[in-house]
């Protein structure tokens, strides 16, 4: 059976099968509408795995419009995920990498997200530092805010 994989902008109601599967599968579909999935700044993307039977989003990042504390503008990436097939291929990258240009095409503000422990490794790898302390997300785990300055990244 012959795959391909394209990365092209998605709803955020179809980036809510992975953040389950992913990131959050303790919580049921109406804790999976993040604030922001519609507005009209944020958008979303996807990785879409096309088969011979279909088509299957398996990763997905969204990008909202959305200042630090502290900051006058910034871009803060939610949701991001990949399921465990296509993990460790480089489709993060490309995705983070899409969502940096589209985001610095409209505003070259700082990117942020909070990331979990085990990510700290594949933000740093892509110029993100991690600002501040650690914090624990009840449920999720330990976090911390990382930053990709603009100017940096690119």
């Amino acid at each position: 059976m012959s795959k391909r994989l394209a990365i092209v902008e998605i709803t955020a109601e179809q980036t809510r099968e992975v953040r389950r599967a992913v990131l959050r599968p303790h919580q049921d579909a109406s804790e999976l509408v993040y604030p922001g999935d519609d507005d009209r700044e944020s958008f979303h993307l996807g990785v879409v795995m096309k088969e011979e039977d279909g088509e299957t989003i398996v990763a997905i990042l969204s990008m909202y419009h959305a200042a630090r504390e502290g900051e006058a503008s910034g871009w803060r990436i939610r949701g991001m995920a990949s399921v465990a097939k296509v993990r460790s291929m480089g489709y993060g990258r490309e995705l983070v990498e899409m969502a940096r240009e589209r985001a610095w095409g409209i505003d070259r503000a700082e990117i942020w997200c909070n990331a979990r422990e085990s990510a700290f490794g594949f933000y740093e790898k892509l110029g993100f530092v991690v600002v501040g302390d650690l914090f624990e997300i009840e449920g999720i785990g330990t976090h911390a805010v990382m930053v990709l300055e603009e100017g940096t990244g690119d």
